[in-house]
């Protein structure tokens, strides 16, 4: 099986790594072959098994979008972890207000970011026009609408006490699943 994806030029050499160390252990961890065309920013994934090819492709595209080879790897550590990417081109009219919500959506030196992260345990990447996550289906869920009512101008206060609350939630939920 064979699958092609983009990679931008700036992240082509964070996917190679350093004497292509990032590609090769990609390979051998997901015993695929992966096939970068750095002019055209092409990336073909082939190997014998679907579930690699995609897992692989899945990886490739977190890097792409922002993630550190060693986060994106966290893909091929959990099968039940997702990605999932958020455009945030129809949200911004114009370069100035797409860097504002970039702005909010990060936080003073991080701080938003990093709170979302630790309430919805899920790692997230602002890159671009593009908001990525990686988590567990419903952690991405979460994450997803906190991210979304920041997009919409609501206060980050209201968004944490939201996340607080879907954290609290979620404790009470798996105590009540075992008891």
């Amino acid at each position: 099986m064979i699958q092609e994806t983009r990679i931008t030029g700036d992240r082509i050499g964070v996917l190679i790594g350093k004497s292509g160390i990032t590609k090769k252990a990609l390979e051998e961890r997901t015993k695929t072959s992966i096939t970068i065309d750095s002019e055209e920013g092409s990336v073909d994934v082939s190997g014998e098994d679907a579930q690699s090819v995609l897992r692989t492709v899945d990886v490739v595209t977190a890097i792409n979008r922002g993630f550190s080879p060693e986060r994106a790897f966290d893909l091929l550590d959990d099968e039940d972890l997702l990605l999932d990417v958020i455009d945030l081109s129809h949200a911004a009219e114009t370069p100035r207000q797409l860097d504002r919500l970039r702005g909010r959506i990060i936080g003073k030196d991080g701080s938003a970011r990093e709170q979302i992260e630790r309430l919805t345990q899920t790692q997230v990447s602002v890159f671009g026009k593009t908001i990525a996550l990686i988590g567990l289906p419903e952690q991405i869920k979460t994450a997803r609408a906190a991210i979304e009512m920041i997009i919409k101008g609501v206060p980050h206060e209201t968004v944490f006490s939201f996340l607080e609350k879907k954290k609290r939630q979620s404790k009470e939920d798996m105590i009540s699943y075992y008891y």
